[in-house]
């Protein structure tokens, strides 16, 4: 259900509204789950925690996120790093070419400084409208929502305003946070979870969310026939110095190597080695064709 945006919202409306977002917001400060990227406003830590997160389940990210935090704790010091260690550390958080904007973004942050609203962030590569939003809100206090999946499930499944009408002007970046876990915890796509939900009085589909049918079986990709599986193997391979994959179809890694040299993550030099691209010459190893 969705709140009808022709009409403007009557004193009832914005009292449940306001309702709803106190109670949401009681509930993450008693039950918010305790990771280690919220306990800070530094926007590079912030940064990374983002980046991490698209698509990557947190359980993998904190240990993940710690580790990356120790070994590069600031902007300067991920832009000062051989691009070769960068996606070597980065193997198994999936989609590579994110190691490689966030460094580059960071490139930009050492030089320039950091820019402290997301309209500014967003000019950096690889920042699209909701990271720059997050980064913006969590360490800067800009009073901008965060929208991501969950926010504009949580948005419209209360019908109650837009993620932006929804923002408390006085605390914005705890409902940021909010909405989120409400979002990954509770009012999921395929689990509304009402009956546990904060927002359960004054939501308009409660204990009525229709829950699309998982695709049959089958009829779904295994992660392991796919390209992104096959590129994560060789970009592996060539970080840690090992043998390109030799029980994948050698067409499938010709193709999936082709497109990480066209994305500019590898390049093949003239004697058939790859090599991490961008990185400084003799600081990285490469592995040959087969």
């Amino acid at each position: 259900m969705r709140a009808d945006a022709s009409r403007a919202p009557s004193l009832d409306d914005l009292r449940r509204r306001d309702e709803a977002v106190a109670a949401v917001l009681g509930w993450y400060r008693r039950a918010a789950r305790n990771l280690p990227w919220r306990r800070t406003r530094d926007p590079y830590a912030i940064l990374v925690s983002e980046v991490m997160l698209q698509q990557t389940q947190v359980a993998r990210v904190v240990p993940r996120w710690e580790a990356w935090l120790e070994r590069w704790p600031t902007a300067a010091a991920l832009a000062d790093a051989e691009r070769h260690d960068v996606l070597g550390a980065w193997v198994g958080l999936g989609y590579n070419s994110r190691a490689v904007r966030l460094q580059d973004a960071c490139a930009i942050v050492a030089r320039d400084g950091w820019p402290t609203d997301a309209a500014g962030l967003r000019r950096l590569p690889g920042v699209g409208p909701y990271t720059a939003a997050a980064v913006a809100s969590f360490a800067f206090g800009e009073a901008v929502a965060a929208v991501d999946t969950n926010v504009v499930r949580i948005s419209e499944r209360l019908a109650l305003g837009t993620p932006e009408e929804l923002l408390p002007p006085d605390d914005p970046a705890t409902w940021n946070q909010a909405a989120m876990e409400l979002g990954a915890t509770i009012c999921r796509a395929r689990d509304a979870g009402c009956e546990r939900c904060p927002a359960e009085p004054w939501c308009a589909s409660a204990h009525a969310v229709e829950i699309r049918p998982r695709a049959a079986p089958g009829t779904r990709e295994r992660f392991e026939d796919s390209t992104r599986y096959v590129r994560g193997r060789i970009v592996a391979a060539v970080t840690q110095g090992g043998p390109l994959p030799d029980d994948l179809d050698a067409e499938r890694v010709e193709r999936a190597l082709a497109g990480l040299v066209r994305d500019g993550l590898l390049r093949r030099d003239q004697d058939g080695v790859v090599r991490v691209a961008g990185g400084r010459e003799g600081a990285d190893s490469g592995q040959a064709v087969r």
